[in-house]
Parts: structure tokens; sequence; C-alpha cells
């Protein structure tokens, strides 16, 4: 037996179980498939983007900018290919790097509130969680503590607070952030600090951030919240967890009793095949990664895929509706200048005000607003030509970025979606990777749900821009049909091996063990029943922590 337990995935599931399990003495032998990562030595924090090839731009290895914290993955990956279905729309963000994609992210980690658990008894759509927000609080108010997570608390029924002692204070708003919340304050939608997983205050040894870098670079002095940096160290330094980096994993193995007992793996940097075994086995590859996972398990038991006795695998693919607008305030034109430095993502958002609406707004559940602008970060390529039409160059070039510098306002709806039976991923039956594993193949289609709801967050922001006299970037925005975001553009996939209390329907129990197989469970997205308008990462690290306990419980005599 090579381990105690074996973890497939080092964002932030695996990272948080074997942080769990390492500190109560349980051998742990973690597989992730991109490359090492060490933000500590390969952020380039301090730079400036004119340092950087293109001044810092996307370009297709590094779309969201050449600084970016991903280092081996993207939209494409070579050699590791998927493929959509006619007729869809989807996109597969993979991180393939140690920590996932808690190297990139917004680091938004609101709760999700009570009506969150219960969304069937409150509107008959989709299911109900197996569990209830009373069982999962203690563990998000833990997961909170060791983030590490600022922001502000509000007195609505589906936006839960933390505790006092848990959230540090948030920096405060800067000027268009405070012209925002004066409108969103006369129009009735509440406007506050976001809970963000950055520390204005040290703790556990690190430090407080100093508002110098953007935090989508990774964090050497790990200011924000990374798996490689807050949960992998204390996890190694036990003594107990080891970390297999480059190993694409392909298949659960299963002992003569049928328990999970061991791991298919390639070595991606030799080609060669190997095998791993353990005691128990933890997905935590991402939702679509771990589903691929399970449908590529194959036996005589499980023809089907592994654990999908209930046909669930795969199904109920769910990511976050997502539409935005940005616009230009020329009230913000030429205004005094001070020192805006600030954690780089926006100081106040707009959370879900209207619960008690739904039927009357014409669609279920609901969504919250985040905001962006260019007062958080220096000019870049294309700011004076591009973004504000501006013809000329030298004296009049440099007095425009000047005045106009600062002026832009972007909001993004980020909102709940329902699943459907349209949207599921499965094995594509004749396409496979480089190592020859089956691929997944997309199915994708937003329901009138999602859509209304998308042109509910347009209407709202048409109404906040309004109040403040902003000048929309692209006019034809307001018209026509809504641009809902593709499927998985919003890189918050969810759902495909969801949780209940039934067998006949869901693919883990409320612990996030397999119904199907003893000693499989699984601590990533892919549990969650349903996906709330609040960005899922601290809700499944919390249960990541909740169902590690609930494996060592069972290894001392419950359901093994």
């Amino acid at each position: 037996m090579d381990a105690d337990v074996i973890v497939v995935g080092s964002g932030v599931g695996g990272s948080m179980a074997a942080y769990a399990l390492g500190k109560a003495g349980v051998k742990v032998a973690m597989f992730e498939a991109g490359r090492h990562y060490d933000p500590e030595s390969e952020t380039p924090m301090m730079n400036w983007d004119r340092e950087a090839p293109l001044r810092a731009v996307g370009t297709p290895d590094k779309p969201f900018g050449y600084y970016d914290a991903t280092v081996d993955g993207g939209w494409q990956v070579p050699g590791e290919p998927y493929t959509v279905a006619d007729g869809s729309t989807f996109t597969w963000w993979r991180s393939r790097m140690l920590g996932g994609r808690t190297n990139h992210w917004a680091r938004h980690v609101p709760r999700f509130g009570p009506l969150d658990f219960k969304p069937y008894s409150r509107d008959g759509l989709g299911v109900d969680w197996p569990i209830d927000y009373d069982e999962i609080k203690p563990w998000y108010d833990r997961a909170e503590r060791l983030m590490g997570v600022i922001g502000e608390n509000i007195d609505l029924p589906n936006v839960p607070p933390s505790p006092a002692s848990v959230r540090q204070p948030p920096p405060v708003p800067r000027v268009p952030e405070l012209l925002l919340k004066a409108a969103c304050d006369d129009l009735g939608i509440p406007c506050i600090a976001p809970p963000r997983a950055v520390i204005t205050r040290p703790i556990d040894g690190r430090d407080a951030c100093f508002y110098a870098s953007p935090c989508d670079r990774g964090c050497s002095i790990r200011a924000n919240f990374q798996a490689v940096t807050v949960l992998l160290p204390p996890a190694l330094a036990t003594g107990n967890v080891t970390v297999t980096t480059d190993a694409m994993v392909a298949e659960v193995l299963l002992d003569q009793a049928g328990k999970a007992n061991g791991i298919r793996y390639v070595d991606k940097k030799t080609g060669e095949w190997r095998e791993a075994r353990a005691k128990a086995v933890v997905l935590a590859a991402s939702a679509c990664e771990s589903a691929r996972i399970l449908l590529n398990s194959k036996s005589g038991n499980f023809p089907n895929g592994l654990g999908n006795s209930s046909g669930q695998v795969g199904r109920n693919l769910m990511d976050t509706v997502g539409f935005g607008m940005g616009a230009r305030v020329p009230a913000l034109e030429g205004r005094p200048r001070y020192n805006e430095d600030g954690i780089s993502f926006a100081h106040v958002y707009m959370p879900w005000w209207q619960d008690d609406r739904h039927k009357e707004l014409g669609f279920p559940r609901g969504y919250h607003l985040e905001v962006w602008g260019d007062w958080t970060k220096h000019p870049g390529m294309g700011h004076g030509w591009n973004s504000l039409n501006f013809d000329g160059f030298g004296p009049g070039l440099r007095e425009h970025m000047r005045r106009s510098f600062g002026t832009t306002i972007g909001m993004a709806g980020r909102g709940e979606m329902i699943p459907n039976d349209d949207c599921f991923c499965e094995l594509d039956p004749q396409v496979k990777d480089r190592w020859g594993i089956p691929v997944l193949r997309f199915h994708w289609k937003w329901s009138e749900h999602e859509i209304r709801q998308a042109e509910h967050m347009r209407s709202t922001m048409l109404r906040i821009f309004d109040r403040i006299g902003a000048k929309l970037d692209n006019p034809k925005d307001a018209e026509g049909p809504v641009k809902i975001s593709a499927g998985g553009e919003m890189i918050h996939e969810v759902g495909t091996a969801r949780m209940g209390g039934d067998r006949k329907s869901s693919v883990v129990d409320p612990t996030g063990q397999a119904w199907d197989v003893p000693g499989l469970w699984l601590m990533d997205g892919s549990v969650l029943p349903s996906n709330p308008d609040k960005n899922p990462t601290l809700t499944i690290m919390a249960l990541a922590w909740r169902s590690s306990v609930a494996m060592l419980k069972a290894s001392k005599g419950a359901r093994a």
C-alpha cells in the first residue's frame, strides 16, 4: 500500500483534503495533472506591464495576460482536447498546475445562503441539498479563518454574515466606487464591500496585502489565498503528504471486494503508465475532470462508469450565468488624483436583494453584480486608442490619458443557473487525448430561466449607468437579445456528481462518499446539487473539510 489516501487534484478541494487529513496523521499521496508551481519564486509581482512581451496583453497561450498566474493550462491544452456537440457552445478552462484554479480566480468568496440549500422546496426547480445552511455554517467559519477573508456583512436573509472574529476589515471604496454606491443607494440596491480571499491584516505568518501587484499574477507574500501558499505548505510540513505532479489520472482502481484502492495514471513527462494504491481515493480534479475519470473507470460491475448506477455522473452540469457591460463616466474626467491603491479587484459589489420577488420578476433565483474599472491599474495597451477612440500621439495623447484614465466602470452579473437535461458531459465515442484516454464531449443550452435573468441584469446595469451619467462603451449592448456568456466561460462548472439523500438520483451521499463504491470520495465542485449566484470556491473548501472529517470517522468504524 503506497498511502492511506490518494487525492487526485490539488485545487481548493484536493489541497483542503490533504491539509485536513495530513494534520490528522493520515498518509496522503496527492496526484496533480499539471506541473509544479511555486508562487514565491515564479510570481513577477513587481514587474511593469511594459517589461513583458506585447506589453503583457493576452495571447493564445496566455488569454488573461502575459503575467497571469496560469503556467500550463488554458481554454485549450495541447494534446488534451475536448469536443462540443453540434448546436452547443461550451468552453472548458483547465489550469494544469499545482494549486489548480486557486492560482487564477477573482477570490470572491460569498457563503451560500439558507435558501440556496433548499431551492426545490422554494420553487419546484432543481433539487434540494441533503444538508442545510446550519450544518455547513461551522465549516464556513473554519474555512474563512484559514483562507483569510475581508468583507462587509449586510442584513439580507440569503446573504449570511460571518462572525465578527472571522472577516478582516476591507479597504475603503475609491472615488468611482463611491459614485456607484451613491447611485445604488438612490435606487434601493445594496452596495457593500465584497467578501474576498485577500488579507489586510497578517495571519499565520502571511503578510497583509500591500496593494502593489495584481492578484491574478499569484502572490509571493501569501496575502491572497492560493492552495500552494496557504494549504499545501502546512500539509507538507506534517511529513504525511507527498505530491506527484504531471500525473494524468485515467481511472480509479478497485480491490476484489469492490472498494476503491488506487488509481491508474500516466507520467506526462515520460509517457509511462503507473499505478498507485491506497486504502481510499479522493477525486478533486474539478467537476468535469472528476466526471471524466469516473466515466472512464468502467468494468463489468460498472459498464456506464464508476459510481454511476444513478446515471447522474456527467449530468446536471452547471456554470454561472454571466453578462457584463462597460461604460465611460464623463463626470470622472479630469478629477483630482489621489492614492487609489487597493486590492486588484473592486472594493464594492451588489448582492442579490430581491429573494422575495422571484415570481413577479419572471425568473427564479437571482444574481449579484461585480464591478470593475480602469482605476485599479495603470494605462495598458489600447487604452488611449481603442477604448476612448483617441486619434493622436505625443503631448495630446498624454493629456488625453491624464484626463480620461480612471473613467471606465464595468459591471458583471453573476447569476444562478438551474440544472437542465440539455447540459451535461459524456465520453466522446471516438476522440482520445495524446495518451489514449477518451475525452469529454459537452452538451450545453441555456434555458429561458437564465436568459430572462440575464435580461434583468442588463436592465439593472442600465439603471445604474443612467443614474451616474455613464456612456456605454458599446451602445448595442443595450439592445436586442442579451449576450449571455458561453457555457463554461465563467469557470464555475459544478454538479456532475451531485450529492443527495437518495442513491437513485445522486452520486455521493451527504458526506461526499460515493453511494456505489466504498472508499471513494468526491471533494470538488462536482458534488454541488445547485449553483447559486455565489461563487463556489468557499463552499467547495468547506465541504471538502467536512468530508475529510467524515472520512476520518468512517475509517474508525462507520460506513467505509
